[in-house]
């Protein structure tokens, strides 16, 4: 019989020449890699460089501002004092200050119904002279002229007139009568108080 030779001839070829080619692909994907980094680490070094280039340049404009000047103690003790000072007198002003309208609505709530006021006339306590006699100089005072039918509706007005709280010192001035046109008699009387301004004693 004739011999036949069964072993792949090429086999050890083949393998040689895969392995080779692994090799290649391996060095190559390491090379691609290297250059990979390299160009990060290029990159990331241009761009710090450009950053501190930028800060430099904003610490130099900072440096060439020009500085403050130097505070003034004496100046802004000066200044608090004026604000000081401006902040008491409108307090002292504010606590001075007669609130008129509640006033003139308590006088409205006391007024008998048979009386009637004609006028009503006012001094506000800054260098003004009391109204009634005796009473401190600069007191706000209140003058109330009206009229009603009789001396007794005189004389219920002047007590009510006197529990207004915001009053002190009521007095009548005068008081006459007088024959109406419809025949009637008609009393015309004038009375005058001080007013109790905010923080003064009873």
């Amino acid at each position: 019989m004739r011999a036949v030779n069964l072993l792949p001839r090429d086999t050890p070829k083949k393998s040689f020449e895969a392995k080779r080619g692994v090799a290649f692909g391996a060095a190559g994907g390491a090379a691609l890699v290297t250059v990979a980094m390299a160009a990060l680490v290029l990159g990331a070094s241009g761009t710090i460089q450009e950053r501190q280039l930028v800060l430099d340049g904003l610490e130099a404009d900072i440096a060439a501002l020009p500085k403050p000047p130097p505070e003034d103690a004496a100046a802004d003790a000066a200044l608090e004092a004026e604000k000081a000072a401006r902040i008491a007198a409108l307090s002292e002003a504010l606590a001075g200050r007669v609130a008129w309208d509640r006033l003139l609505r308590e006088v409205s709530q006391v007024l008998p119904e048979d009386v009637w006021l004609t006028s009503l006339s006012s001094r506000s306590a800054a260098g003004a002279t009391a109204v009634t006699p005796g009473a401190p100089a600069g007191t706000a005072g209140l003058v109330i002229n009206g009229s009603t039918y009789s001396q007794s509706g005189v004389a219920r007005f002047l007590s009510r007139l006197a529990l207004v709280p915001g009053l002190t010192n009521v007095t009548l001035q005068s008081s006459s009568s007088a024959q109406a046109e419809t025949g009637g008699t008609v009393v015309t009387f004038t009375m005058s108080a001080d007013v109790r301004t905010p923080g003064a004693g009873s």
